[in-house]
């Protein structure tokens, strides 16, 4: 085990992410024992495993406890957006909403359809369907003409989806966005999607035709709660 799961962790440092298809992802996901030591093993270096049922890729992140110690400095708290721009963040999220939305839904429908409830974390027998079946993706012109003005125009659109592609939020394939590996895994799905559903974001994608997931069971929740799962906050002040 000890050999499996030192290569299942480089890999995960250095890569970043890693598709749930493959041997050691899916072994982390169905064998109980495996999945404690490679939790155990992240949370030594202030890690954990970053993991949902509906994403098609696993990746690591840092633990809330540790924010503090990475992040903050004396009463400043350093950025954590990966370097983006606020556009960049803004444009980010309205991907998420017009791809991961729509596709949770079809996710959910499709197990419901299958009689799959997904109660066992570990020993998923009837998987949920990833891939662009459940996330087709969104033409670039559309969401430009949708969005693009408010974002900071074509030279700024273009930077910035270019810039969400380099780090795998995004894909980018003739002309159309499709999902990367990091949208569904990076953002709380549980705190974004309300904000979104029940939002002004969430008017603009009706009246555009976009049709969004449902919103979950309701939490109470903060204003200012993070939106990446190990972020403090999503659109934190940027230059």
């Amino acid at each position: 085990m000890d050999q499996a799961l030192n290569i299942l962790l480089a890999r995960l440092l250095a890569h970043r992410f890693i598709a749930r298809r493959d041997p050691l992802a899916r072994r982390a996901l169905i064998d109980e024992s495996f999945r404690e030591s490679l939790e155990q093993r992240l949370a030594e270096c202030g890690l954990q495993l970053l993991e949902n049922p509906y994403a098609e890729y696993i990746a690591v992140g840092l633990k809330p406890e540790m924010e503090d110690w990475v992040f903050g400095e004396g009463e400043n708290w350093l950025s954590n957006n990966m370097g983006l721009p606020r556009d960049a963040i803004a444009l980010l999220v309205v991907l998420w909403a017009l791809i991961i939305l729509p596709k949770r839904e079809r996710q959910i429908a499709r197990a419901e359809r299958a009689g799959d409830t997904q109660s066992d974390m570990f020993g998923e027998q009837k998987p949920i369907t990833h891939g662009d079946e459940m996330a087709p993706g969104v033409p670039e012109d559309a969401v430009y003409a949708d969005f693009g003005k408010k974002l900071g125009g074509k030279a700024r659109f273009s930077m910035n989806l270019g810039q969400l592609a380099k780090l795998g939020f995004v894909v980018r394939r003739n002309k159309m966005i499709f999902e990367g590996p990091l949208l569904d895994l990076m953002i709380d799905y549980a705190r974004l999607a309300p904000r979104i559903i029940d939002g002004a974001l969430g008017e603009v994608l009706k009246l555009s035709g976009t049709r969004i997931a449902v919103e979950p069971e309701a939490e109470d929740e903060q204003e200012d709660e993070a939106l990446f799962v190990d972020t403090p906050e999503l659109a934190g002040e940027q230059d």
